[in-house]
């Protein structure tokens, strides 16, 4: 039976006493996170292989749409940098059609989660998991943006590391001393720009540096020499080639979008609920939500959409208290972009690069590593096999195995935890203890209780007190079966104790009687 739907955009519960002093406050965050998104959705666009417009319309719409359409108070929604790896990829193997079509196949999917209520599910997800493919993300980032940093003439980047690593090798005679020292001044002045200041580090990196190599006259590669002009008027509705021979091909590049996606607005948004005094985001309607957007931008030309941290931990601190500051975030940048495009051509590849270069630094949590003492081996295993995975193949691989992983490492150390304890053995008497829970990864246990009735004396009698097994399932079912059948084998009896109710139940409904 599907859940009730439910379908409640959190702006409406915002509303409710929405008063002149708070839009102030919403306007004011609205404003800066609009002022910040400019130079980190056209560097997202074009760190994945796109047209920087691609950035700016889809921080526009899809930021618009989750801020209108979403389960959270302060999200701020756009392009991510976790995606420029991942569209990079699905560009080069696909094309920009197909990447078209596999984003608005990804929004479905993420609204039909939503919609079936599966959001809670992503919390599942293991936190060495999520911290081993976000540092591989933050190092593929980082290495796709050492081209534009270091002013390297290279026609095309492939998609895959190691070909990016001898390719940027065979290009190093082309090194640009000039966009080289405007990256590392962009970085620079980002890592030691103070926190407590207002006015976002990345805007004026942009502006001041961008000023710079005009005034001078650097010889370094420019938005516009790159991309030729940015329209200037609204993006134009257009639907991409579709098939459904093609359609067939794009499972894995939408599962993709659509799991990237998930974890990432529904992480942000759990970050948002612990810097923000408003209420805790609802992730069903979240996931509805982004599944909206990115089932939208494809048909104006954007690209994947997400909650974006950087850009929400900013409105927070800027004082955003409802919804309505993402939508003022939207249309100052629309107004941005609509007035100023002309001007963003001016700006050199270089310092996007040095802004992506200080997004992935930040992006990754790089303690982990040095930390990796302090974890079990079960911990090390999963993130620095997610992170070898993610970089070496890509996302849904890493996410994939590193799943399958934890499974079988938690199933292991639930087996472990089950025990089954001799209490006494008085000539045919065998007493035993039950602890833990008796499930699949468990029900061998069981064997040395076989073996101990099957070489013992005839008419064995065995005692099982179950008082500690707290759970008990068919694989568990199954292997008391056996014993029962090794005791009747040998004309003896078995006997369970003091069972807990979920055991009790199992073995009703199997027809077996507690007491044999």
């Amino acid at each position: 039976m599907l859940p009730r739907f439910a379908f409640r955009p959190r702006l409406l519960d915002a509303l409710r006493g929405y008063d002149g002093r708070r839009f102030a406050h919403d306007f004011g965050a609205g404003l800066t996170v609009g002022v910040v998104a400019l130079p980190l959705a056209m560097a997202f666009a074009i760190a994945s292989g796109l047209k920087p417009e691609a950035g700016l319309w889809t921080a526009i719409i899809a930021g618009a749409l989750v801020s209108l359409l979403g389960g959270s108070s302060v999200q701020i929604g756009g392009p991510a940098g976790a995606f420029i790896v991942i569209v990079y990829g699905i560009l080069e193997r696909y094309g920009l059609a197909n990447l078209m079509i596999a984003t608005a196949g990804a929004g479905v999917l993420l609204f039909t989660l939503g919609l079936l209520g599966l959001g809670r599910l992503v919390r599942y997800v293991p936190v060495s998991i999520v911290t081993g493919f976000t540092n591989g993300i933050a190092v593929l980032i980082a290495v796709s943006q050492l081209k534009d940093w270091l002013g390297l003439r290279v026609e095309r980047m492939p998609a895959d590391f190691f070909t990016q690593l001898k390719t940027l090798a065979l290009h190093l005679d082309t090194f640009n001393p000039a966009a080289f020292l405007l990256g590392a001044a962009c970085f620079g002045g980002l890592f030691l720009w103070p926190r407590r200041w207002r006015v976002p580090g990345a805007v004026v990196a942009l502006v001041a540096l961008t000023a710079l190599a005009s005034l001078l006259q650097l010889p370094v590669e420019t938005v516009g020499s790159r991309f030729g002009d940015i329209p200037r008027g609204l993006p134009a509705f257009a639907l991409p080639d579709f098939s459904w021979e093609t359609a067939k091909l794009l499972v894995t590049p939408t599962v993709t979008i659509a799991l990237l996606g998930a974890i990432e607005s529904l992480l942000c948004a759990r970050v948002a609920d612990q810097l923000s005094k408003q209420p805790r985001h609802d992730p069903n309607q979240e996931l509805m939500a982004q599944g909206v957007a990115n089932f939208v931008v494809p048909f104006f030309g954007g690209m994947p959409a997400t909650g974006t941290i950087a850009r929400t931990v900013t409105n927070i601190r800027a004082g955003a208290t409802s919804p309505v500051a993402g939508l003022v975030h939207a249309v100052t940048l629309a107004a941005i972009v609509l007035a100023a495009a002309p001007l963003a051509l001016l700006v050199p590849l270089s310092v996007l690069a040095g802004i992506l270069l200080f997004t992935a630094w930040n992006m990754g949590e790089w303690r982990a590593f040095a930390h990796m003492r302090r974890y079990s081996l079960h911990y090390r295993v999963l993130m620095l096999g997610t992170f070898a995975l993610t970089v070496v193949f890509d996302l849904t691989v890493a996410v994939e195995v590193g799943l399958a992983t934890a499974c079988i490492l938690f199933i292991q150390k639930m087996g472990s935890l089950f025990r089954v304890e001799l209490v006494a053995r008085e000539g045919a008497l065998l007493r035993y203890r039950l602890y833990g829970s008796l499930f699949f990864g468990a029900a061998a246990r069981i064997d040395e209780v076989v073996q101990a009735v099957e070489t013992g004396p005839d008419r064995p009698e065995v005692v099982l007190d179950a008082l500690q097994l707290v759970h008990l399932d068919t694989s568990g079912l199954d292997a008391l079966r056996q014993l029962h059948r090794a005791v009747t084998l040998r004309d003896g009896a078995l006997r369970l104790e003091n069972l807990q109710d979920q055991p009790r139940e199992v073995l009703e409904r199997a027809g077996l009687e507690a007491d044999r």
